[in-house]
Parts: C-alpha cells; sequence; structure tokens
C-alpha cells in the first residue's frame, strides 16, 4: 500500500510540475528560467518514478496484471 502511495505522488507531483510550467509560460512575461525549472523537475520526476518502479519491480513488491 505505500508503495502505492508514493507512485501516486509521484504522480500528482509530475502532473504540478507540469502545469506549473504551463502557468510561467503563460504569465510569467520575463527573462527568468522558471519554465525551464519547473520542466526539468517533470523530466527528473519522470526518470526517478520509472527507476522506482523498475526496483520495486524487481524486488517484487509489484506486479503487472494477469488475465
Amino acid at each position: 500500500m505505500i508503495v502505492k502511495s508514493i507512485i501516486v505522488l509521484a504522480f500528482l507531483f509530475i502532473v504540478f510540475s507540469l502545469f506549473s510550467a504551463l502557468y510561467t509560460m503563460a504569465k510569467d512575461k520575463s527573462k527568468t528560467h522558471r519554465t525551464v525549472k519547473a520542466l526539468t523537475l517533470r523530466i527528473a520526476g519522470s526518470i526517478a518514478l520509472l527507476v522506482f518502479l523498475l526496483v520495486m519491480y524487481n524486488l517484487g513488491y509489484i506486479s503487472p496484471h494477469s488475465f
């Protein structure tokens, strides 16, 4: 149950970062790099989630559904 909660929180972080980048791209007219930082966080979060899923699968904590 804890693993699933971590996965959901990671997805929420990724979506929040994406919308944060969208907001700063639309509203921020200055020369700051806030959009680039938000998108970098989104990519880093996605990579971290992928690595986390692979480790949890290899350790046997999660498994794919079987039909």
